[in-house]
Parts: C-alpha cells; sequence; structure tokens
C-alpha cells in the first residue's frame, strides 16, 4: 500500500484518458454492472460546508473505492481551498487497502468538471459562439476548463451574485486560454449563450424555463446534495430532453428533484444511455444535464491515476 499526495496525483493526470474512463463507466453504470452504496452526507451550517461519502465497485472489477470529499464554501476567505477529500483504493479480491490517494479534492473537482464536458460532448449545440458560466468557484473552473475538451468555442461570459469575484474569476491565469468578461445579469447568458454550465451552491433557482431560447443546453452541477437547487422547474418544462448521471440520485435531491411533474411527460435518460445509444440532437432543441455526481466517476478515476503512478516513477 502506498500514499500519494495531491503532488504526485498531478504530475499523471492525462485528461483524455480519464474521460474515456468515466465515459466507460457511466455506460456500465447505467447497464447496472456498478455496486454503489448509499450516498453519506454530512452539513454543516456554521461555517457552511458539507461531506460526502460514496463508494462503489464493479460487478466484475478489481478494486472498490471509498471516497471523502467537502466543500466549505468560506475557506478562500482564509486563503484555503473550498475542496478537500481522500479516495480510498481497494482490492476487490482481498480487501487489502491498495493506496490512498491523498488528493485533497483535486479527484472529485476534476470528474465533476469532465462529467460536464462530457455532457457538453454530445449535447451542446454544434455551433457555440458564446460559453456561458453561472458562478465563480472552484467547480466553475473546473467545468470551463473540462470544456477546451468538448468545444471549440473559447468566448465566455460570467455571471456571479458577487461582482468582485465575478472579476477575479476572469482574470484567472489558469483560464487565460479563454477571452472572458463578466455579465451584469444573468439574462445575458441566456440571451447570448447557447452553451450554459450552472456551478454554484445556490438554494434557490437562478434560471427559468421563460429565459432560454430554442437550441439551448445546460449543465447544472451545482445541486448535489439536499436543500440545493439552481434551475427552476419550468425549465424541465421547456427541455425537449434530459439527461442525468443518476436517475434514482437527481430525483432524490437534483435539480430534477424539485420538477418531478414537469419532467414525467419528457424524454429523461442517464448519461450512460446517452453514450451507449447517441442521439442527435436537434439543432432548435432545450437540453438540459442534471449532475449530482456519481461514485463510478470515482472509481474510474482512482483507478485511472493509480495505474499511471504505477507506471511513473513517483518524484520525491
Amino acid at each position: 500500500m502506498q500514499i500519494y499526495t495531491k503532488e504526485h496525483i498531478d504530475a499523471v493526470i492525462d485528461i483524455p484518458q480519464i474521460m474515456k474512463e468515466i465515459e466507460s463507466g457511466l455506460i456500465l453504470h447505467s447497464e447496472g454492472k456498478v455496486q454503489t452504496s448509499p450516498v453519506g452526507l454530512l452539513q454543516f451550517s456554521s461555517p457552511q460546508g458539507d461531506v460526502h461519502i460514496k463508494s462503489c465497485a464493479l460487478l466484475d472489477g478489481n478494486s472498490y473505492v471509498i471516497k471523502v470529499a467537502s466543500g466549505f464554501y468560506d475557506n478562500p476567505k482564509l486563503g484555503l481551498s473550498s475542496s478537500n477529500g481522500m479516495m480510498l483504493l481497494f482490492s476487490q479480491q482481498t480487501g487489502a487497502l491498495q493506496a490512498i490517494l491523498l488528493d485533497e479534492g483535486r479527484l472529485t473537482d476534476l470528474r465533476t468538471g469532465l462529467a460536464g464536458a462530457i455532457c457538453a460532448k454530445y449535447l451542446a449545440p454544434k455551433q457555440v459562439e458564446y460559453i456561458g458560466i453561472v458562478g465563480t468557484g472552484t467547480q466553475a473552473k473546473q467545468q470551463l476548463l473540462g470544456l477546451q475538451f468538448a468545444t471549440r468555442c473559447r468566448e465566455v461570459l460570467v455571471w456571479g451574485r458577487n461582482s468582485c469575484k465575478a472579476l477575479a474569476f476572469i482574470q484567472d491565469p489558469d483560464l487565460s486560454l479563454f477571452n472572458m468578461r463578466v455579465a451584469n445579469h444573468i439574462d445575458e447568458i441566456t440571451q447570448q449563450c447557447r452553451l450554459i454550465v450552472t456551478a454554484t451552491t445556490s438554494s434557490s433557482p437562478l434560471l427559468f424555463g421563460y429565459q432560454l431560447l430554442p437550441g439551448t443546453h445546460i449543465t447544472a452541477i451545482g445541486a448535489d446534495s439536499p436543500g440545493k437547487q439552481e434551475l427552476d422547474a419550468t425549465v424541465f418544462g421547456s427541455a425537449d430532453l434530459i439527461i442525468v448521471d443518476s436517475l434514482s440520485q437527481c430525483l432524490d435531491h437534483g435539480d430534477l428533484s424539485h420538477a418531478k411533474s414537469e419532467s414525467k411527460d419528457k424524454t429523461v435518460m442517464e448519461i450512460g444511455t446517452l453514450l451507449k445509444e447517441p442521439l442527435e440532437r436537434k439543432e432548435q432543441w432545450i437540453t438540459v444535464a442534471d449532475l449530482t455526481g456519481v461514485a463510478i466517476e470515482d472509481l474510474q478515476v482512482a483507478k485511472a491515476i493509480y495505474h499511471q503512478l504505477q507506471g511513473k516513477r513517483i518524484p520525491q
């Protein structure tokens, strides 16, 4: 058993390979070939934070994972990342601990960003003039970084509830690949962007159905635990196609859980099903992806990183 730090992990990240592994895992999830335990959740109010505990195994796999990931949203005020956590990879034959991945939340942030990129890869319109980012935190950044692998568009509008954070976001040197400007009102996002990502901790809707123009795709990733909501129910009422990572999770605590009646006559499918049986997106469709984060993503990224670490000399 070895312990790997965030620095070790960063040195071996291969984005295209991890995307491929996540796609494969999502298909297995939708095929019922994955064993997943109920999500463990701790929520705190002072300061605001939540901790997710997820675990997963393939029915015929060699390894299983237990992941702890936290988000403490006042941490940036202290000069700390809002994300933290680790992944534990075990042998599925003996139960022996194979590796401790002390990623400090890096792999959770990465796999969540890449899950959003996968949705855009298959659901975004062919022509995207502007990407709309709703949110200014860690995951908003990860979503945008992931989108460079899903679309050629590099023009970005950013909206955040805190204008100072929005200005800091567009000046982030890690995002220099993109040409970004701040939207003064969220309506600028819906009017100009046909690819929109919401990545906030909001507890009340930010986007509504009446704002959406034909041909828009939205990926919503913020509603990952009870009490959170980014999309009003009318967004789902306006949608031609609704994609989820896990139907059971999204009906329990995703944005979809707030729109059960509006979505009952709509086409709703898991992303794994779409990956296995792709649909041709019609130009005027409004599509929505509701992502709550599934443990198969953690298993796939942990296995991919562990394999890379085993094949490469680790810096001291």
